[in-house]
């Protein structure tokens, strides 16, 4: 192909990626600009268009007055909730899944391969099919209705992801450099939090961003075992959206979504690259 004919493919693929581009970030151009809209302009003026006057009244209205229930406390307390939840899971899950990702790739015990098989298995069952027998564990233990029995319900879904994630890493570290650390005396525990663990940093980042992004998102985990004081984000989100009676503050709404959306965009905006790093470094043996 000539330079005349690749020069116009690329320019082609590159309008092409704009397009989708443009198509993906429409939406959330829509809500940023809405949330920063008053009631008048909205009803009044183009859903497209920038705001004659910016206003960030909507944004506290958010901030301050959502719903869950029968009390309005403000977003910000039900964002507290999702911190709390989100940060403890997500370290706990992210250090069990590489221990048991060590475990099954360096530790030959009969039936590793039956473990790690039903764990991967787990991953695949829908959450549906959990919920009641779920509930009956937290009832059981005394974690019904509380932040606690959040962080369980995401560590336990959530550490099949990561052992395999963690496993599958593993799997290309030389059997070599494990061999020459216990033979220098250390253990096999201690190889783990010498060698495995320092080295482990991509698959790591890639872990806390796949699951702060599920943890955070999750709806259906939430309203299903939370209510009032200690339900996530998401839960106070839609309780805000469908308790508004007479007039719909649309302008409230999109602001309540983008306080809601905000850390996971700061998370991939921050970290994409990173991610996709992290899952092509256990890819490739050698």
């Amino acid at each position: 192909m000539s330079r005349r004919g690749k020069c116009g493919g690329r320019i082609l693929l590159h309008v092409g990626l704009i397009i989708c581009a443009l198509g993906y970030l429409l939406p959330l151009f829509v809500m940023l600009s809405t949330s920063f809209k008053s009631l008048d302009e909205i009803r009044s003026g183009n859903l497209l268009s920038f705001p004659d006057e910016v206003t960030v009244e909507p944004w506290i209205a958010a901030w301050r007055t959502a719903c869950v229930g029968l009390s309005c406390n403000g977003l910000k307390g039900y964002f507290w909730n999702s911190v709390a939840i989100a940060v403890p899971a997500v370290a706990i899950s992210t250090t069990l899944g590489a221990l048991n990702g060590y475990v099954l790739t360096k530790w030959r015990f009969r039936g590793h391969n039956l473990v790690f098989a039903m764990m991967v298995f787990a991953c695949f069952i829908p959450f549906q099919v959990v919920l009641v027998p779920m509930a009956q564990v937290l009832g059981f233990l005394g974690l019904a209705d509380t932040r606690l029995g959040l962080v369980f319900v995401h560590v336990i879904y959530g550490l099949g992801f990561t052992t395999l994630f963690f496993r599958n890493y593993y799997g290309v570290f030389p059997d070599e450099l494990f061999k020459a650390a216990m033979i220098d005396g250390a253990s096999f525990f201690q190889t783990f939090f010498r060698i495995a663990l320092p080295n482990s940093v991509p698959i790591i980042v890639v872990t806390v961003i796949w699951q702060f992004t599920n943890i955070w998102n999750d709806f259906l985990f939430g309203a299903s075992f939370t209510a009032g004081h200690s339900a996530p984000v998401t839960v106070a989100l839609n309780n805000l959206v469908n308790s508004s009676t007479g007039v719909k503050e649309y302008n409230v709404h999109m602001a309540a979504a983008m306080i809601a959306a905000l850390p996971t965009l700061l998370v991939y905006v921050l970290a994409g690259r990173f991610f996709v790093r992290g899952l092509m470094a256990g890819s490739v043996k050698g």
